[in-house]
C-alpha cells in the first residue's frame, strides 16, 4: 500500500500562520526584544492574503459570488496581487483599480496574474472621479456579476486579522507580547490583531506608523479630519487622504510618523543585517521602533512584535533601486559606500 502524499490541494491552504522571527543586529542598541511577524511567507508575499481569502469565502458562503463572477478592488498592489491569486483557484474574473505609486514591479505582478489593471493618478483627492476608489466604484456599478472588495470600509477586513493574526501572535509569544507595531493603511490587520490582543490583555501596548503626508496620526489624536496635512509621500501601503473605517481608532494607543528617506534606508538595513527581504512597510515599522524607542516606549522586559508586511521583491524598482533612490536624493545624507557597485567581469 502506498503511503499517502503530503500535498497541499493549492496555494490558499498556504494562508496564514507566518513565523515570527526575531531581530537580533539591527535592534541590538535598544532595550527589549524585538521580533517579526514576516507575512512574506504567506503564498501570495503579504498579509493581504489572509483578508482576500477570508472576504472572498464570507461572500460564497452568502451566496453573492458564484463561479465566473467579477471581483473588484482598490489597492495599492498587495490586496490586488491577493484577489487576483485567490480568484485564479476559485474560478473568478478580478479588475484593480491601482495607485500609480504602485511600484512596476507590482502592476506587472497583477497583469501577470491575469488580472485587468486600471492605473489611477495617486495624487488626487480620495473624492476625485479619477481616484483609485472612485474608479472601482465605477466599475463595480459597470460590471454585472461582480463584488466590490472594499477594503477600507468593509468590517471583514477587520474580523480577518482579529480571527487568524491577533490569535497567531498571542500563541506564538505564549501570551508574553507587551507591545504590537504596524502600518496602518486600511487599518485592518492593526484594529484586527489588535481587538483579538487587547481581549487577552488589556496592557499590550499598540503602536501604529503613518507616513508624513497622512492624515491619520492627527485624526487619531483629535477626531478631526484636516485636508492641510495630506500632501504626496512616496512608500506604499500605509497612511491615507480618508479616514478608513476599517480602522479602529480606539484600539490603537499612539501613531507615529516617519520619512520616505529613513524608512528607505531602514528597509535595506532589515536586509543587511537581518537577511530579510522584506518591503518598503517593514523599513518603515522598523523606522517607527527606533523612534519610538528614542522616546523611551520599551524597556529591557518588552517583547514587541512587529508586524513586516510583504516581500522585499515588489519594490525592485523602488527602493532597492539605486538610481531610483538616487533620484529620490535619498543618497545625498548618507556615505556614498552605501552604494553598491557591480562590476563586470570580461
Amino acid at each position: 500500500m502506498k503511503e499517502n502524499i503530503k500535498a497541499h490541494d493549492n496555494v490558499l491552504s498556504l494562508i496564514g500562520n507566518t513565523p515570527l522571527i526575531k531581530l537580533n543586529k539591527i535592534t541590538e542598541s535598544l532595550q527589549g526584544n524585538f521580533y517579526a511577524k514576516v507575512e512574506a511567507f504567506n503564498p501570495g508575499h503579504s498579509t493581504k492574503d489572509r483578508i482576500a481569502l477570508y472576504i472572498i469565502e464570507e461572500a460564497e458562503k452568502q451566496g453573492i459570488l458564484s463561479p465566473g463572477d467579477t471581483i473588484i478592488e482598490t489597492t495599492s498592489g498587495n490586496t490586488g496581487f491577493s484577489l487576483a491569486m485567490v480568484s485564479i483557484i476559485k474560478g473568478y474574473n478580478c479588475i484593480l483599480a491601482v495607485s500609480s505609486k504602485s511600484s512596476k514591479d507590482k502592476i506587472d505582478m497583477l497583469r501577470t496574474l491575469g488580472a485587468k489593471v486600471y492605473v489611477c493618478p495617486a495624487h488626487v483627492s480620495a473624492d476625485d472621479e479619477r481616484s483609485y476608489y472612485n474608479v472601482a466604484k465605477r466599475l463595480h456599478e459597470e460590471t454585472k456579476g461582480s463584488i466590490y472588495i472594499n477594503q477600507y470600509f468593509n468590517q471583514l477586513n477587520v474580523d480577518a486579522h482579529y480571527k487568524s493574526t491577533g490569535p497567531e501572535i498571542w500563541e506564538q509569544t505564549n501570551g508574553q507580547i507587551t507591545h504590537l507595531i504596524a502600518c496602518s493603511g486600511t487599518g485592518g490587520t492593526i484594529s484586527g490583531a489588535a481587538k483579538y490582543l487587547k481581549e487577552k490583555n488589556p496592557n499590550i501596548r499598540i503602536l501604529g506608523v503613518d507616513a508624513f503626508g497622512s492624515v491619520l496620526k492627527k485624526y487619531h489624536e483629535t477626531r478631526e479630519f484636516d485636508a492641510d496635512e495630506i500632501y504626496p509621500y512616496r512608500i506604499e501601503g500605509l497612511g491615507k487622504n480618508l479616514i478608513p473605517t476599517a480602522t479602529d481608532f480606539d484600539a490603537i494607543d499612539h501613531f507615529m510618523k516617519v520619512t520616505d528617506e529613513e524608512s528607505a534606508h531602514t528597509t535595506r538595513e532589515i536586509v543587511k543585517k537581518e537577511g530579510l527581504f522584506v518591503g518598503y512597510t517593514s523599513g518603515a515599522v522598523m523606522q517607527a521602533i527606533k523612534q519610538y524607542a528614542e522616546q523611551g516606549e520599551f524597556d529591557a522586559n518588552s517583547n514587541v512584535i512587529a508586524i513586516f508586511p510583504d516581500h522585499g521583491s515588489r519594490y525592485m524598482s523602488k527602493v532597492f533601486s539605486d538610481d531610483w533612490m538616487n533620484e529620490q536624493g535619498f543618497f545625498d545624507s548618507i556615505n556614498a559606500e552605501e552604494v553598491q557597485k557591480v562590476e563586470f567581469i570580461k
